[in-house]
Formats: structure tokens, C-alpha cells, sequence
């Protein structure tokens, strides 16, 4: 009776959560403009500050971040944080010179803006590349991710007695369908809307997780009972455990320190500042001082990630009640660390929300890589490639059918990333062949104004031949079997590119570009974005000096 009592909880408080957003946004988006590329596409050139930066975090962190950076540092330690703190300065540079650019031009999409650029057929190479990748790649590994959590919390394949594909193959349909929704009928609004609540209900639910862990943690040693013990066990017991500072050749899913300001730098500047799902959210600002505003402040989101992103792995490694379980698992045993101490340490009650909470992440990170999938393929590729007299009302309806389409192979694909070892490292390693590219096609678009028009199909064919050698071959760190880190291949990649446009403008220079002022918004920056940006600086540099072998790892 008392775990009947606490299913049905756990049930109530997950649908009222659920619930509650659905009709939140719904009524935030009442009356708007759907009919409209840019009313449905970028919520009509609308969104505030705060919007954007929930919108950003949210379409970032997901599933696949709670479980696979936290996966990690169960295998390693705290270098994952990489990928939280290292954002707070890739996303200055987003607010600081990406943006005020990509606001001047009127950009809709990276794709539109490189056809100003390079032409037609840079655009169409890109948005193809870009909305396959987000079609068989970011959207199936979200689904799966979300799949995992739900299956190791609830036990859905224990609980029907299915097999766990079969049981994470129903919850990617079920999220998948319900993700898919969002995106299709209600545009880019109704997707920022659900993240900036859903981002709340995150940061509350997830900054829980670690504070009752350590908790547990200290309770099941017999340590103390309470939150301060049980983080002074994970300092003494061994110190290494919470450094962030790895060495030079450290194996992955570790971040050797090296690639923290070179290859985890570069990678980050693709997804915050050229990478569409990410970016769509900026470029539908209302001025650029909201843009900039959404910018800094997610970055400072991104701060807190690693408490509810790293050090939960952390703990896990240690608690005793799941560590059986997790030796015993097989090799993804990685990717279910997190699932693992969320089912064991979060009281039932509170069960319901934090799983609503998690759903909501989810679904964040699927629609809103839907949306941008579905405005790529429609503005990018349908209609200027297919049908250049295409009405607005005509693309939408395209663009939703694009979607339902794109959500099906998704969903199709995603239970088949159970067999991926370590979801986090696959689709970051496996994006890299598209990241450098992209990044460097842009940035050419402000640096350098006499670029040949072929630039783009060059670098990137030279990037996909030599970073596709790289994984062939897998040399591995001198002295040892472990094979270099893919960010390392990243950090000698990136100089090389910019060396060969730098050439190209030099001594293969075509007719000067100048960018153009499309006027669609107030290009007025925000007046305390330098106080607001060092702090965030010293913040940042402060967390890693906190987890280093000067720090608390000594």
C-alpha cells in the first residue's frame, strides 16, 4: 500500500508540473503571429532577456548532458565541468562580437547569412549537412538519453516486464510525440516559453540531487548525517577524484587541461555562437542589449551546471547502495550512473516533480532542435532550392511537415544509441565533422572580406578528410595505449583553417564584402555588459582555481 501511495504521487506531481506548462505556454502564445516565417520561426523578433538565456540553458541541457556529463565524472572525475564553465566564455564572445553582427545582417538562419556570403550553394551544403546531422544524430541521442532516465527511475521494463529496449523504444515514442507537438504547432515562442519555466523547475530540481546525495552519502557511511560531511568524505577520501584539472594526456571522457583554452574553446564557440539550435534563440531578440543580456546571464547558468551535472556523478562513485549495481552493469554502465542515484536517493513524493522536471528538459532540447531543424530545411533548402516562390503561410505548413517527418526518424533511430558506449562523447566527437567548418565559414564572414566563394566546401572537405584520418587511425598519447583526446585534433585543426582563409583572402581575393545593416532591430548594446561580463570572467576562472590541485584536489 505505501509504494502504491507513493506511485500515485509521484504520478500527480508529475502531471501537474507537466501540466502546468503546457498550459502556461499555451496561453503565452495565445494570438501570436504563426502564420509568418519569422512569426513562427523566431517569435517574431520578440523575446526578451530572460527568455533567451532559459531558452539557451535549456535547449543545451537536456538528458543527454545530465546523464552523460555526469556519467563521466563517475568514470573520472571533475574535468567534465569543462563543458558547463568552459560556455561563460564562449558565450561573452557570442554577446560581444557574434551577435551585435548576426543582428545587423537580419540574419534568420547561419545557413541564410553564409548564402549572403559564399552563394547559393554554400547555403544548401550546409543546411543539408546541418539538418541530417540534427535528424539522425542530436535528436535520437536527446530521445534516448530522456528514454534512459525515465527507464532506470521508474523501472518501466521491470514494472511491464519488457525487455530494456523494448521499454526504452515505448518512451522514446511517448517523449518524442509530445516534444514533437511543441515544435510543430506552436513555433520558436512556444518552445522558448516551456524553457524558461521548465529552466526553472530545472535549476530547483536539479541544485537538489547533489545536497541530497551528500546527505545519503554521509548517512550510509556512518560518516555523519549531514550535507557538509558527506562532501568532506569526497575531499579526503581521494582528492584527485575532485580535481577538474587533468593532465595533458588524460584519456577520455577526461578534459586534459591543454584543451580547456584550445580544442574545448573552439568546440564551444561552434555551439554557442554558430550552431542553429542554439543561436535561433539570439537571433530572435527583440534589441540586441536583450540579446546580449541572454547571452551573459545564461552564462552564468552555465556556472552552476557543475553542482547538478558533475558532482552527482561524483557521488554516485561513492554511495554505497548503488555502487553493486553499477559494477554489475555492463559497459554503459556510464550512462546510467545518473538514473541509478536519482532513484535511489530522491524521496517518492518528490519523485513526480523532479521527473516532470527532467521530462521538461527533454523535451526542451528536442523541440528546439526540431525547430531549428524544421526552419533550416524550409528556409534554406525548400525554399530557396525547391520552390523560391513559396508564401509564408505555404512555409510554415512545410516547415510542420518537415518536422512530423524529422521527429519520426528520430524516434526510429534513437533506442539503437543504447549501443553508442557513452552518449555524451559520441555526439560530441561525431559533430566535430560539421563544428569547425561551420565556425570557420562564419567567422569568414567577418574577418576576412575578400575570401574566394568556393572557401567553405574547401575547408570543410579538408576538415572532414583529416579529422576522419584521425578517428581511423586513433594514435594514441606517447608511452601509452590511450588513445588522444578528439579535442585535441580539434585544437590543431581550428589554426590550420583560419591559416588557409587568411592565404585564400590574401593572395586569392575576390571582390570586397561588406556586411550589410538590415535594420531589423536596435543594434543599441547593453550598457553594464562589461561589469556583468568580469564578473562572470572571475566567477568562472574561481570555480576551476575550487576544484584544482591549488583548490580543494590538493
Amino acid at each position: 500500500m505505501a509504494f502504491l501511495n507513493s506511485m500515485v504521487w509521484t504520478g500527480i506531481s508529475f502531471l501537474f508540473f507537466t501540466a502546468m506548462v503546457a498550459i502556461v505556454s499555451s496561453i503565452k502564445t495565445k494570438g501570436d503571429d504563426l502564420e509568418s516565417a519569422e512569426g513562427y520561426f523566431l517569435a517574431g523578433r520578440g523575446l526578451p532577456g530572460v527568455v533567451i538565456a532559459g531558452s539557451l540553458l535549456l535547449t543545451n541541457l537536456s538528458a543527454e548532458q545530465l546523464v552523460g556529463l555526469n556519467g563521466q565524472s563517475w568514470l573520472t572525475n571533475m574535468s567534465p565541468i569543462a563543458w558547463e564553465v568552459g560556455s561563460m566564455f564562449t558565450l561573452l564572445v557570442l554577446a560581444y562580437y557574434f551577435l551585435p553582427r548576426y543582428l545587423k545582417m537580419g540574419a534568420m538562419t547561419i545557413p541564410s547569412l553564409m548564402e549572403q556570403r559564399y552563394g547559393l550553394k554554400t547555403k544548401t551544403m550546409f543546411s543539408l549537412v546541418i539538418v541530417i546531422m540534427y535528424s539522425i544524430l542530436n535528436l535520437p541521442v536527446i530521445l534516448y538519453s530522456g528514454a534512459v532516465v525515465f527507464e532506470n527511475i521508474f523501472d518501466i521494463s521491470g514494472m511491464f516486464h519488457l525487455t530494456k529496449f523494448t521499454a526504452i523504444a515505448i518512451l522514446c515514442v511517448i517523449i518524442g510525440i509530445i516534444g514533437g507537438c511543441y515544435a510543430i504547432f506552436g513555433g520558436l515562442k512556444a518552445v522558448a516559453v516551456s524553457d524558461t519555466i521548465n529552466g526553472v523547475g530545472l535549476i530547483i530540481g536539479g541544485l537538489m540531487i547533489p545536497f541530497i546525495g551528500l546527505a545519503v552519502l554521509s548517512k550510509e557511511l556512518g560518516n555523519g548525517t549531514g550535507i557538509v560531511d558527506g562532501f568532506m568524505y569526497l575531499i579526503k577520501t581521494d582528492p584527485t577524484k575532485m580535481n577538474a584539472v587533468s593532465a595533458w594526456n588524460a584519456p577520455e571522457p577526461e578534459v586534459p587541461w591543454p584543451l580547456i583554452i584550445t580544442g574545448m574553446f573552439f568546440n564551444n564557440l561552434y555551439w554557442w555562437c554558430t550552431n542553429q539550435s542554439f543561436v535561433q534563440r539570439s537571433l530572435a531578440a527583440k534589441s540586441l542589449k536583450e540579446g546580449q543580456k541572454g547571452a551573459i546571464f545564461c552564462g552564468f547558468l552555465k556556472c552552476m551546471g557543475p553542482l547538478y551535472l558533475v558532482l552527482p556523478g561524483i557521488i554516485a562513485f561513492y554511495l554505497p547502495s548503488i555502487q553493486e549495481k553499477l559494477a554489475a552493469a555492463d559497459s554503459s554502465a556510464i550512462d546510467f550512473a545518473y538514473p541509478a542515484l536519482i532513484a535511489a536517493i530522491v524521496p517518492k513524493p518528490v519523485l513526480g516533480f523532479f521527473a516532470a522536471v527532467m521530462f521538461g528538459a527533454i523535451l526542451s532540447s528536442f523541440n528546439s532542435v526540431l525547430n531549428s531543424a524544421s526552419t533550416m530545411f524550409t528556409l534554406d533548402l525548400y525554399r530557396s532550392s525547391i520552390n523560391p516562390k513559396a508564401s509564408d503561410v505555404h512555409c510554415v505548413k512545410i516547415g510542420k511537415i518537415y518536422g512530423t517527418i524529422a521527429g519520426i526518424i528520430a524516434i526510429i533511430i534513437s533506442p539503437f544509441v543504447m549501443y553508442a558506449n557513452g552518449i555524451t562523447t559520441f555526439l560530441n566527437s561525431m559533430s566535430q565533422f560539421v563544428s569547425l567548418p561551420v565556425l570557420c565559414t562564419v567567422l569568414g564572414v567577418f574577418m576576412f572580406r575578400r575570401l574566394p566563394k568556393y572557401t567553405p566546401i574547401l575547408i570543410t572537405v579538408i576538415n572532414v578528410v583529416i579529422y576522419g584520418a584521425f578517428l581511423l587511425i586513433a594514435p594514441c598519447y606517447p608511452g601509452t595505449d590511450n588513445p588522444i583526446h578528439y579535442l585535441y585534433a580539434q585544437a590543431v585543426l581550428f589554426p590550420v583553417l583560419m591559416l588557409i582563409m587568411w592565404f585564400l583572402n590574401k593572395f586569392k581575393a575576390e571582390e570586397e564584402f561588406i556586411v550589410p545593416n538590415a535594420g531589423v532591430v536596435d543594434l543599441t548594446p547593453w550598457k553594464y555588459r562589461h561589469v556583468v561580463a568580469i564578473i562572470g570572467l572571475i566567477l568562472a576562472v574561481s570555480i576551476y582555481i575550487f576544484f584544482s590541485p591549488i583548490g580543494i584536489a590538493a
